[in-house]
């Protein structure tokens, strides 16, 4: 994601994916890689977000599910803000094929 990688994005993703998240404002919902990626991702970092550098990230599992929490500096033409995300989720053949996310939403910098 940081790199706004949408193809790469799509092979991590299983074609029916079980997709939920919250961010400071709304839920969201997918069951398809493709919903996903156009409908949710590409809204959370639009083409004006510049994802200046990945922050963190720290990974773990738990029980049955994989962790994953990363933390992006972003610059838009509002100024520079910090993203972090944690997430958890499935994966089957190297495909994520479930995943809930919770989002900070873009926190300002200073």
């Amino acid at each position: 994601m940081a790199g706004k990688d949408y193809d790469e994005l799509r092979r991590l993703l299983a074609p029916a994916i079980d997709f939920r998240a919250l961010t400071p404002n709304r839920t969201w919902e997918a069951s398809d890689a493709e919903t996903l990626i156009s409908e949710i991702v590409q809204q959370w970092f639009d083409e004006s977000d510049e994802i200046r550098s990945l922050e963190d990230v720290q990974t773990d599992i738990v029980g049955d599910r994989e962790r994953v929490g990363y933390r992006f500096a972003v610059h838009n033409p509002e100024g520079d803000f910090v993203v972090e995300q944690q997430a958890y989720l499935m994966s089957r053949d190297g495909q994520i094929e479930w995943m809930r996310v919770m989002c900070s939403g873009f926190r300002p910098v200073g």
